[in-house]
């Protein structure tokens, strides 16, 4: 019973445990700058689909009653909660003009995803292409 109690079993001490935590924390801060305008292009992703979403409302207005239209709540389109109104949302959408053959949408971003100062801004128009007006 006394050769069970003496026998060693490896393990990590705490100084190597701290250079571990050390040397990942590192490799995070150097990846980090190379994966924001991932994230920024991923967020960028849920403008253009609700642009075309605004798009698809609009088309369909159009076709309903021979124009487009400035309101928003006339539209089949109900925009989703912000991050600041306790949603997932990073953009606020408004329909900038509208006219009987034309109209224009925008997407303004909420948040400043990689922290330089500019938001984000798409448009789309009665073609159907969403276009990044402002890069952030």
């Amino acid at each position: 019973m006394n050769t069970l109690l003496k026998k060693k079993v490896p393990a990590l001490n705490l100084q190597e445990t701290l250079i571990v935590l050390a040397i990942i924390g590192i490799l995070l801060l150097l990846a980090l700058p190379n994966l924001m305008p991932l994230i920024s292009k991923a967020k960028s992703i849920e403008a253009q689909t609700q642009l075309k979403a605004i798009y698809n409302s609009q088309t369909t207005h159009r076709y309903m009653y021979s124009k487009f239209t400035a309101d928003i709540a006339e539209l089949d389109f109900v925009p989703p909660k912000t991050v600041k109104e306790n949603g997932t949302a990073n953009y606020v959408y408004v329909i900038i003009s509208a006219n009987d053959v034309s109209f224009k949408a925008r997407a303004e971003a909420v948040t400043d995803f990689d922290g330089d100062g500019i938001l984000n801004v798409w448009e789309i128009d009665e073609n159907g292409n969403p276009k990044q007006i402002t890069k952030d």
